[in-house]
């Protein structure tokens, strides 16, 4: 299967270069699922590439070996300098992991020990933003909303005078945020999705804080469920070496037999490549959270009155098979 996946990557690659590069931040709460961990290859894999240039990541949710993990990653994709950034929010879901343990492994050297020698995630979304180029900077979101929340609370400090809505307001191009369900998902029209339920709080606070300046991109749970991503492309595609952490780590949280959905993956595709046509788009509008954490979408009205700010992704069969191909590849290249 390797081959024919990457008989299109020429083409596929030549036409990244064309594109000016996005510049990204990950903000995941890689503890439970394993999406993050595939869509942080895929993070890798896009920089490689030329098509972002992954500045920073930033991690959500409380396990002390969160931070290990990610420059275990971020190491064995050549990026062993990546800051990463973990929340001390005491009031951030604490989370325990099938596969975390995976940076213990002497097969995957890296410098992070433990949380505890990782900057503060807030901190850290502050510098990075402090540091970049006024409107140049999309925000992939792909767990509980704690560190965005906390960013909109903070302060004017020695990074930046700017408040945490102002500093977004300034910098950051877009918002990609995999959270809530829009349309029919996992059997229900009422689907209480995780990373919302896990932390509604927080989720309330960027929907309702948000800069209505900077747009947001929202993948539900319906979007994810429907890009199966496929086993045999786990036993096959990653055995260009003896020990790779991405695939062990599916198999510790999946096993053999499972097609993962690939919820993370789908904000990351969107933000990146936006302009390609891989999913389509609701009308403009404003995504709001209950108290229960159901999300609805509110459309601006045909007066234009309304915020504009919000918008969620939509997928048609062919965009479905275009997404997953595009998500495959890019999770199974080889490091540079």
């Amino acid at each position: 299967m390797l081959r024919s996946l990457f008989l299109p990557l020429f083409f596929f690659a030549a036409t990244l270069r064309a594109a000016e590069p996005v510049r990204l931040i990950f903000d995941t709460d890689i503890t439970g699922d394993v999406d993050d961990v595939l869509a942080l290859a895929m993070c890798h894999t896009l920089s490689d590439r030329g098509a972002c240039q992954l500045i920073g990541v930033t991690i959500s949710k409380d396990n002390p070996r969160t931070a290990s993990f990610v420059d275990a990653q971020n190491t064995w994709y050549g990026r062993p300098g990546l800051p990463v950034g973990v929340t001390r929010d005491p009031q951030a879901q604490r989370r325990e992991s099938k596969y975390l343990e995976l940076a213990d492994s002497p097969d995957y050297p890296h410098d992070l020990r433990d949380n505890s020698s990782a900057r503060e995630a807030v901190d850290l979304l502050r510098e990075l933003l402090a540091t970049s180029t006024d409107g140049s900077v999309t925000i992939v979101s792909v767990g509980i909303a704690s560190n965005l929340a906390n960013l909109l609370k903070s302060a004017g400090d020695a990074h930046s005078p700017l408040d945490g809505p102002a500093l977004i307001r300034q910098k950051v191009k877009r918002l990609s945020i995999m959270a809530g369900a829009f349309t029919f998902a996992n059997g229900t029209n009422y689907h209480l999705e995780a990373n919302v339920i896990n932390g509604i709080g927080y989720m309330q606070t960027v929907a309702e804080q948000w800069p209505e300046e900077v747009p947001v991109f929202w993948s539900g749970y319906e979007i994810g469920e429907n890009l199966p991503f496929p086993r045999r492309s786990v036993a096959e595609d990653f055995d260009y070496h003896e020990k790779h952490l991405v695939r062990e780590a599916y198999l510790l949280h999946s096993g053999p037999e499972h097609d993962r959905p690939c919820w993370d993956q789908s904000s990351l595709l969107e933000a990146v490549f936006p302009d390609r046509g891989y999913f389509g788009l609701s009308a403009l509008g404003r995504v709001s959270v209950g108290d229960d954490g159901f999300t609805r979408f509110h459309p601006s009205g045909k007066d234009g009155k309304g915020s504009r700010r919000d918008r969620f992704l939509r997928m048609n069969p062919e965009q479905r098979a275009r997404a997953l191909e595009a998500i495959v590849q890019l999770t199974v290249q080889p490091p540079r």
